[in-house]
């Protein structure tokens, strides 16, 4: 006998006004979900929800600074209250540190990075799992980068701020996984964005050292996203997908 499969109507995804998070954002949309655009910048956050509506999707757009403890708090109420209910939850926001050696970084570059990248997606699953859990259904996907497990020079913070939040997805396997919560992570490689547009030349050779020999696109990462926030990854708990061209292999 087969386990139910529910399916899941609504999505908050952090960081989504540009990048990986605008592809997720439009992918989830397209499959059904009603979806909580976030960001800090309000026209790039219209232009996301405006091209979901236009293609008959729903979407609502919801500002927040989560480097500060109490907006992501807020976000995660807002975003309850805008949806009923929040079935998945993307934590994509993503604060990347100037690239330096670790001796010219400073406990206050590790915080800022921390705030962003590891405890606001403790605060928002703090207020959002509990509820994913009564009703018992969600999926929680944190997306971290295959450098926070590879010895990549120049970004060791940000490298550290995500294992720290790929071990918080173990944490939270273990924590609400009983009650039908799924947790994962998704770990992209070299991924092209509008973010990293200046460093294209860069980024395509050190993506010809990986089997794909070539970067991604934001799509090919928010299709895996969009398949773990699907019925079809039902049984898919305390996953890492790595979505890296083969680079975590070679």
């Amino acid at each position: 006998m087969s386990a139910s499969r529910p399916v899941l109507r609504t999505a908050l995804v952090t960081g989504s006004t540009s990048g990986i998070g605008r592809a997720t954002a439009l992918a989830l949309a397209r499959a059904g979900l009603h979806v909580i655009v976030h960001g800090r910048d309000a026209e790039r956050g219209r232009s996301v929800v405006d091209a979901i509506r236009s293609a008959g999707g729903r979407a609502d757009l919801i500002l927040a600074d989560l480097s500060e403890e109490k907006e992501a708090a807020r976000l995660a109420h807002e975003a309850e209250e805008r949806t009923g209910g929040l079935d998945v939850l993307v934590n994509n926001a993503f604060l990347a540190q100037r690239y330096a050696p670790s001796a010219r970084s400073s406990g206050a570059d590790l915080d800022r990075s921390v705030a962003v990248n590891v405890k606001a997606p403790l605060v928002l699953v703090a207020h959002l799992g509990p509820r994913m859990a009564e009703r018992g259904r969600g999926s929680i996907i944190n997306v971290s980068m295959v450098a926070a497990n590879k010895a990549v020079p120049g970004i060791a913070l940000t490298s550290a701020a995500k294992a720290a939040l790929e071990s918080l997805t173990r944490g939270w396997t273990a924590d609400y996984a009983p009650a039908g919560v799924r947790v994962n992570t998704v770990s992209p490689g070299v991924v092209l964005t509008p973010a990293n547009e200046q460093l294209r030349e860069q980024m395509e050779r050190f993506a010809q050292a990986t089997p794909a020999r070539r970067p991604a696109q934001p799509e090919e990462v928010a299709d895996v996203i969009a398949f773990l926030a699907s019925p079809a990854a039902s049984f898919v708990f305390g996953a890492n997908l790595p979505v890296d061209g083969g680079m975590s292999v070679s």
